[in-house]
């Protein structure tokens, strides 16, 4: 049970972590002359992500869940996931936030996995939201967070495209790309 508790604590760990730099990227983008849009619904991001963790613990207890030989599935797909994430952030530098942060008239990073598709990071946290739970067995986490995350992103993306395209070069830049699934085009 303490890898399983181990494990969760990292990843909550790496959140806050990410927290910290969103913050320090947001600051940035301010200075710069930029400004945060759809801050209504942000507090129900944080709230499925914080709830997400919580329900996690709560399944693995009162189930007395664990690994099992399988788990090495989930656990391979959170790993990649990770990678994902790190290649996401790193393409994104100091315009990667976990706030809808924009600076009128830059230039929209298309490097990265972002060449392939619109909206990688989010790919990753879908991953992320499935695979964790699934590691330990935890259906109900897995399903319901999954389902929370759906109607939060649907809301987010819309108004995070709707703010990159009046204010960006994004439509122009991602016009050929898909949202979710990757497509190469020079």
């Amino acid at each position: 049970m303490t890898i399983i508790y181990l494990l969760i604590a990292v990843v909550i760990v790496q959140r806050l972590i990410e927290l910290k730099i969103a913050s320090q990227n947001a600051k940035w983008i301010v200075k710069q002359g930029g400004y945060e849009v759809g801050k209504d619904h942000y507090k129900f991001i944080v709230a499925v992500h914080t709830l997400f963790f919580v329900a996690l613990l709560i399944e693995i207890l009162l189930f007395e869940l664990t690994l099992t030989l399988w788990s090495f599935i989930p656990f391979g797909l959170f790993v990649i996931a990770q990678f994902g994430r790190v290649w996401a952030l790193t393409s994104l530098g100091k315009f990667w936030n976990t706030r809808i942060m924009i600076l009128p008239g830059a230039r929209v990073v298309a490097k990265g996995p972002y060449r392939f598709m619109k909206h990688p990071n989010y790919v990753i946290v879908v991953v992320e939201i499935v695979a964790l739970p699934l590691m330990f067995q935890a259906y109900l986490t897995a399903l319901v967070f999954t389902m929370l995350n759906a109607v939060v992103l649907y809301v987010r993306i819309r108004e995070e495209e709707l703010a990159l395209e009046a204010l960006t070069n994004y439509k122009e830049v991602f016009s050929n790309r898909r949202r979710f699934v990757p497509r190469y085009e020079d």
